[in-house]
């Protein structure tokens, strides 16, 4: 969706992640369900590890993960969190992940913060839902002030929609699938 370029597109995960890569093993780049952790093809990992010089990496206080400016930011603060592990979509993930996902959170509001930005009240993080995906790279959108977002990114990075998922109801979303399984 807005914010992505090249890379895989749809929504067929190119990798299944691995259970244990979801606590942060293999963070630099063990097997991520049969693969090599690393997909050539895939923007998101080649920016992970360093290949595409035009991407600033910005600080990051997780070793498993990278954070980076959008290149079509949807409101005045937008950041990229991704794990350096090539994980498919949010729809791939299991309840061994919401470590990865709380970390994620937490290094969305630690940039946030770095860059100035306190009210994390008035922040939006989350998923794009597949097949709503244009990188089929997990990342999370860090979004704010959402108040300031644009008529566009309302609709992109809309609550309760088919195509976006906070990354709270996510991590809900994986607590009632292990519930029932």
């Amino acid at each position: 969706m807005a914010g992505e370029e090249g890379g895989s597109s749809g929504s067929s995960p190119a990798a299944e992640p691995s259970p244990d890569t979801g606590a942060g093993a293999n963070a630099a780049g063990g097997e991520a369900g049969g693969g090599s952790g690393y997909e050539s093809k895939c923007i998101f990992c080649r920016i992970t590890h360093g290949e595409e010089p035009g991407t600033e990496l910005l600080p990051c206080e997780h070793e498993d993960l990278v954070c980076f400016r959008d290149i079509r930011p949807g409101a005045p603060h937008h950041y990229l969190v991704v794990p350096k592990i090539h994980f498919g979509n949010c729809k791939t993930l299991k309840s061994e992940h919401i470590p990865l996902v709380e970390r994620m959170m937490a290094a969305g509001k630690s940039i946030l913060q770095r860059n100035k930005f306190t009210d994390l009240n008035d922040i939006r993080m989350g998923f794009h839902w597949p097949p709503f995906c244009s990188i089929a790279h997990l990342h999370l959108h860090v979004l704010a002030p959402a108040s300031q977002l644009g008529f566009l990114s309302r609709m992109v990075y809309r609550l309760n929609s088919y195509w976006f998922i906070t990354a709270e109801q996510l991590i809900e979303r994986l607590k009632a699938e292990s519930a029932t399984s």
